[in-house]
């Protein structure tokens, strides 16, 4: 009897306690209880292995432990990320999807999962023949490289793409901001735990220990989203069909872009995404080459970077709740961005690794911040075009960005350094740091353009502080 009361009583608390401090419990419904949604969440830990691997701890071992170009580098890490404008197609594509089967999202999740397979299990051998080939002509191996990084690019962006519009289909539309809050967050908690496995394998690198971790990845990733997409979605052969009548891609694309904002936001979204992002391959090396720090220690950045990023996401809640605009919270985080960035630089001259890893999770926090106001935004800018237009806009944009901010970093470092190590630039610049803190200093030059762009939204020129009457939590972020 009394364990009964106890049992009841405890069941009671964390029902209290979930409510009052887990804001994306409520995303749960009769039909698609919080276990299930949990398990398709799967696909978003799938996809944060992934970007820890591909952003975080191959740039470091190719660049310092292989001794690979950081131009090359950059060109390869830069691939996946540049397939994302095929987000907006990879989601109209599922919408449309015709099939006597009935299913719409599957095929797409699993096509991809598939890719994303096939490209991680050949990358060891292409990235070890890329660094000491000995046989065959001179371009099997960055030929190799680009075919496994691309595989798993393109993979990545598909299963994501569909596994989120597959989340949307399975809940009423007012929880489907909810829902994707839950997604994103797992696909930091997936970095979070990437990040730490990656360090802890790597402590004493191999070229045996780079096989096993990434093909121990393939494999990991492939089973975890099967068991995401087993039985999630029902069969429904009306929806597929041949013959119903679907909107053309490029009208629904119109009717977005028509909404007063829209592109300004779209701009700042480049602007800020590409001043976050332009350091990912060379905060790890810069850690490893000028501040002599193991494999291990930069990889745990990575980590850092995603608790920052999390820690950003609950500030922007709080402050949304009491009343602060969108646009203002993205303007909060380009603000802390510059001050991190700055960190980062001055640990070079201070020889500080504590000031470095600081820098480090104020780009996250930074980041987050800034990554919650302008989803919250794209969510407002167009109240008549559909989630799956809207949402792939703003994350086509943001990966394009991305992919392009990666290329141009590493492309900028290495020529400054050529330049510097010469003494063209002077005997106080002949430094390996010099072409690490010019990309910090362009970033923190794009942080201040942004600052410029997503000003006049955050006024009445617009009309779109869409904020006031909104409860905004974790539950509310769209993703």
């Amino acid at each position: 009897m009394t364990t009964g009361i106890a049992n009841r009583k405890v069941i009671a608390f964390w029902q209290m306690m979930g409510s009052r401090f887990m804001p994306f419990a409520d995303a749960a419904t009769v039909d698609m209880p919080l276990s299930r949604l949990l398990r398709l969440a799967l696909f978003q830990v799938s996809a944060g292995c992934v970007l820890v691997l591909l952003t975080g701890t191959l740039n470091r071992v190719l660049i310092v432990e292989l001794g690979v170009s950081v131009a090359l580098v950059s060109a390869v890490v830069a691939i996946p990320v540049l397939a994302a404008p095929l987000r907006l197609l990879f989601g109209y594509r599922s919408d449309t999807y015709k099939s006597v089967l009935g299913w719409r999202r599957v095929p797409y999740v699993w096509l991809g999962s598939l890719l994303q397979f096939g490209g991680l299990a050949i990358m060891p051998f292409a990235l070890l023949l890329l660094q000491s080939q000995t046989v065959g002509p001179s371009w099997a191996g960055a030929a190799g490289a680009s075919l496994a990084f691309m595989l798993t690019g393109f993979g990545m962006h598909m299963s994501q793409t569909a596994g989120l519009a597959l989340a949307g289909d399975l809940v009423p539309p007012e929880k489907r901001p909810r829902v994707v809050a839950l997604l994103y967050v797992m696909l930091l908690a997936g970095m979070i735990g990437a990040s730490g496995f990656f360090s802890y394998m790597l402590v004493d690198f191999t070229s045996v220990q780079l096989i096993q971790v990434i093909q121990g990845t393939a494999v990991f990733t492939i089973a975890i989203n099967v068991i995401a997409i087993w039985k999630q979605e029902a069969r429904n052969p009306q929806r597929t069909a041949a013959d119903r009548i679907m909107p053309d891609f490029f009208e629904a694309l119109r009717e977005y872009r028509s909404d007063a904002g829209t592109v300004r936001l779209l701009l700042a979204v480049a602007i800020g995404s590409a001043a976050f992002s332009m350091q990912d391959i060379l905060l790890e090396p810069y850690g490893g080459e000028i501040l002599g720090l193991s494999v291990g220690q930069t990889t745990l950045l990575t980590g850092l970077w995603a608790t920052g990023t999390m820690a950003g996401f609950v500030w922007a809640a709080y402050s949304l709740q009491h009343g602060l605009q969108m646009h203002r919270v993205a303007a909060r985080g380009l603000l802390i961005g510059i001050f991190a960035f700055s960190a980062i630089v001055f640990a070079s001259p201070l020889n500080s690794s504590g000031l470095f890893f600081a820098g480090a999770a104020g780009v996250g926090l930074g980041g987050g911040l800034f990554a919650v106001g302008t989803m919250l935004a794209a969510m407002a800018v167009s109240s008549r075009s559909d989630c799956g237009i809207v949402v792939g806009a703003w994350s086509a944009v943001q990966a394009t960005a991305i992919g392009i901010a990666l290329l141009i970093g590493g492309l900028v470092k290495n020529n400054v350094n050529d330049f510097a190590l010469t003494g063209a630039l002077g005997e106080a610049l002949v430094s390996s740091a010099t072409g690490y803190i010019v990309v910090y200093h362009v970033e923190i030059g794009l942080l201040f353009l942004c600052l410029a762009v997503i000003g006049p939204l955050a006024g009445n020129r617009y009309g779109r502080d869409n904020t006031e009457g909104m409860r905004f939590g974790l539950a509310e972020m769209p993703g």
